[in-house]
């Protein structure tokens, strides 16, 4: 027993000096890790009807954001595009279905979408395009010319859609000072200042003029 106490020595100082490094990993890595935050608020508007698909946004965020590697998808029902806003991280690849029984010809005239024409193709097929550019990209269709959506190309995830009654709520906010945006098809709203720490949510109001 006695013979083999320096044997067990060396290997509990082993032990405590492998679990003081993984504590020490782990404090580092916690502390790396973003307290992540929340913004809310309300948009008000003449008219109930202007708040919809309007999309609260943040500007800008530090830290480098990668693309989803699932695919976004925007589909062609009853004649109109499904959602009519789709607001997607800069990098993301939207697939655009056809659901309809009738031949579909998409396009975009904007250099956000590097003024693509996906062509023309028949229900259940789809033709992908990765957004690579910020803004906002319209989305027509050379058959029916009735049809139109909006591709909002964003920094970060940290958007929301207004609900009908105003209010919105944007969470996984980092802790710091932003620039909060509003996007609207066909009003406007100043842009707003937002300070948020952790527990303290932050509250912005629009108006839609």
């Amino acid at each position: 027993m006695f013979r083999d106490k320096p044997i067990f020595i060396k290997t509990f100082s082993a032990l405590l000096l492998a679990a003081s490094v993984a504590m020490s990993h782990l404090s580092q890595a916690c502390a790396e890790s973003p307290v992540l935050c929340m913004i809310q608020g309300n948009v008000t508007a003449k008219k109930p009807k202007y708040l919809q698909n309007t999309i609260v946004y943040v500007e800008s965020v530090p830290n480098t954001v990668e693309p989803p590697k699932e695919h976004v998808v925007m589909d062609q029902k009853n004649m109109t595009f499904v959602p009519h806003v789709l607001p997607v991280i800069k990098g993301t690849t939207v697939d655009f279905l056809n659901s309809d029984m009738v031949q579909h010809n998409i396009y975009s005239p904007d250099a956000v979408a590097d003024n693509v024409n996906l062509g023309t193709w028949l229900q259940g097929e789809f033709r992908p395009f990765t957004f690579n550019k910020l803004g906002v990209a319209t989305l027509r269709c050379n058959v029916h010319v009735d049809m139109e959506a909006y591709v909002l190309v964003l920094q970060n995830p940290c958007f929301a859609k207004v609900n009908n009654d105003g209010s919105f709520s944007i969470s996984n906010v980092p802790e710091g000072t932003y620039i909060v945006k509003l996007w609207n098809e066909r009003y406007k709203a100043e842009d707003q200042k937002a300070t948020v720490s952790a527990n303290h949510p932050a509250s912005v109001a629009f108006c839609l003029k």
